[in-house]
């Protein structure tokens, strides 16, 4: 009998080492692991280099808080910014956390604006995490149930549908629209390619911040470091996380503009965030993508996925869609067909890791995933669906 709370139902496999794209089990079984911890391990498990900031760092300071000054925190905030246009950074310690603070700047540039009521629009079947505040801005019913009253202060719209949006034009209470690049919890959702670039003129048009949440989309996932780049935009506000610390526990909150005042002296803090040893380690994280070509592999291997995949699942009846940006990917099935439901013990009991997402199965391999995984990950999947 566990002593942990019921809040997860975890799969009866203990893992007790990584390497790369596979993981083994106490009983010494090797997995293919195509969910990179819900991606997070973006460069692969025990990766090298990243190992060895931990140790180098771990042996020289772990933690001062930030009633202090820090080197690294610094020096990645600087690096993070160039990189994304940006021009400030606040670090706390998950995406939930670092998109608290998106709404956070979002309450205060209301109060620069004297809007008393502040609203953020989000939306349907999103997930920003599930801190009271990030909760009441995800549209999933299912994830809130129980923790009414939630904040009232967001209005939840269609995903990819810019009309929705404008219809809020005359609402002076709005003052944010908050919303992912590509919905991933809800099955791998990847909108008209234009759709971003729409939903940033709005928001220019009204003064609204645009706040872009890249927690899973961000960090390389979609082939490039962030997946607004393929718009050529830049956000107000750019939530990062997962993948920023392949596995330690890092969010970021990166602000341009008058988003990027709106926290000052004691309005926003974190005991944890931004400490040395997680920065140290994004800091490689960054080494790495720039020095191994990270994304050139995630967009050749996300091309030959896409081919290889549609080719053999062509005159699959049960499947009814496949998503591909980069490596994320979800392959929507029929319903009415096959129990969802059971597919990841399935595919645990043919050594994959693969993830259900409402009726659509829900791929995040490492981004150093070579060829030959990729084969050995078709043929699981295939064989999954046949089943």
């Amino acid at each position: 009998m566990s002593n942990l709370m019921s809040n997860y139902s975890p799969l009866d496999v203990t893992f007790t080492n990584g390497n790369g794209c596979w993981l083994t089990d106490s009983e010494g079984k090797k997995y293919l692991d195509a969910l990179s911890g819900i991606g997070v391990v973006n460069l692969g498990h025990c990766h090298p280099a990243i190992t060895q900031s931990i140790i180098e760092q771990s042996q020289a300071l772990l933690h001062t808080s930030n009633v202090y000054r820090i080197g690294n925190q610094e020096r990645l905030a600087e690096r993070l910014c160039k990189l994304s246009n940006m021009d400030k950074a606040f670090f706390a310690n998950s995406g939930a956390e670092a998109n608290e603070a998106a709404i956070k700047i979002a309450r205060l540039y209301a109060r620069s604006k004297n809007i008393k009521n502040p609203i953020i629009l989000t939306a349907n079947k999103s997930f920003h995490g599930r801190t009271m505040a990030t909760l009441s801005a995800t549209g999933n019913s299912k994830v809130q149930a129980g923790f009414s009253p939630l904040m009232s202060e967001f209005i939840h719209v269609d995903f990819d549908d810019i009309e929705a949006i404008k219809k809020y034009n005359e609402n002076k209470d709005i003052v944010a629209l908050m919303v992912e690049p590509i919905q991933g919890e809800a099955g791998v959702i990847i909108p008209q390619s234009d759709y971003l670039n729409k939903v940033k003129s709005v928001c220019d048009e009204n003064d609204w911040l645009f706040i872009l949440d890249e927690v899973q989309s961000g960090m390389g996932r979609t082939g490039k470091l962030f997946a607004h780049q393929y718009n050529n935009i830049t956000p107000d506000i750019l939530c990062l996380a997962k993948g920023l610390g392949n596995g330690v526990p890092i969010g970021a909150c990166l602000a341009k503009g008058k988003a990027a005042e709106m926290l000052i002296h004691g309005s926003h803090g974190s005991t944890f965030g931004g400490n040395p040893l997680v920065t140290r380690v994004a800091l490689c994280v960054l080494d790495v993508f720039e020095n191994d070509s990270i994304l050139d592999n995630v967009n050749e291997m996300s091309q030959y996925f896409e081919v290889q995949l549609k080719s053999k699942l062509i005159d699959c009846k049960v499947v009814k869609e496949i998503r591909i940006k980069g490596l994320m990917i979800g392959i929507e099935l029929d319903e009415n067909s096959i129990d969802c439901s059971k597919l990841v013990q399935k595919a645990l009991d043919d050594e994959l890791l693969i993830n259900i997402t409402g009726n659509s199965i829900r791929m995040l391999p490492p981004l150093i995933i070579s060829k030959e995984e990729v084969n050995i990950l078709i043929k699981k999947i295939i064989k999954l669906i046949n089943s």
